[in-house]
C-alpha cells in the first residue's frame, strides 16, 4: 500500500481521548453531587447546628479525584500514542497537542474542585 496521508488512526485516538474526557467529566460531576448531598440532607433536617458528616464528602471527593485521574491518564496515553505515529498518519496542520492540553487543564480544574470540596467541609 502506498504511503499516503491517512489521519484516520490519529482521529480514532482523538475520539478515544474525547470519550475519556466525557467519562471523567461525568464522574467528576457525580462526585460533586455526592459531596454536596450531605449538605442538602442537613438542610432538609431543619436542625440549625447539626454535626456535619464527612462520609458523603469523602466519597464525592474520591469520585472527583477518580475522574480527574482518568482524564489526566487519558491525556498522557494520547500523547504517548501520538508520538509513535508516522508523520503520514498525522493530520495537517499538526494540532495534536491541543486536545491533550485541554484534557490536562480539565484534570487540574478537577483537582481544584476536590480541594474546594475538602475545604468547604472543613477537612483541610
Amino acid at each position: 500500500m502506498p504511503d499516503i496521508e491517512d489521519p484516520r488512526v490519529y482521529f480514532a485516538a482523538e475520539r478515544t481521548l474525547l470519550a475519556w474526557i466525557r467519562t471523567g467529566l461525568g464522574v467528576i460531576g457525580l462526585g460533586f453531587v455526592v459531596a454536596r448531598f450531605g449538605l442538602f440532607l442537613r438542610m432538609m433536617r431543619d436542625v440549625p447546628n447539626a454535626a456535619p458528616r464527612a462520609g458523603s464528602t469523602w466519597i464525592g471527593v474520591g469520585l472527583v479525584l477518580l475522574g480527574s485521574t482518568a482524564i489526566a491518564l487519558a491525556a498522557w496515553q494520547h500523547l504517548q500514542f501520538s508520538r509513535r505515529l508516522k508523520a503520514s498518519d498525522l493530520p495537517r496542520p499538526n494540532t495534536m497537542r491541543w486536545s491533550a492540553c485541554f484534557a490536562a487543564i480539565i484534570a487540574l480544574i478537577g483537582l481544584a474542585l476536590a480541594l474546594y470540596l475538602l475545604q468547604g467541609a472543613g477537612a483541610l
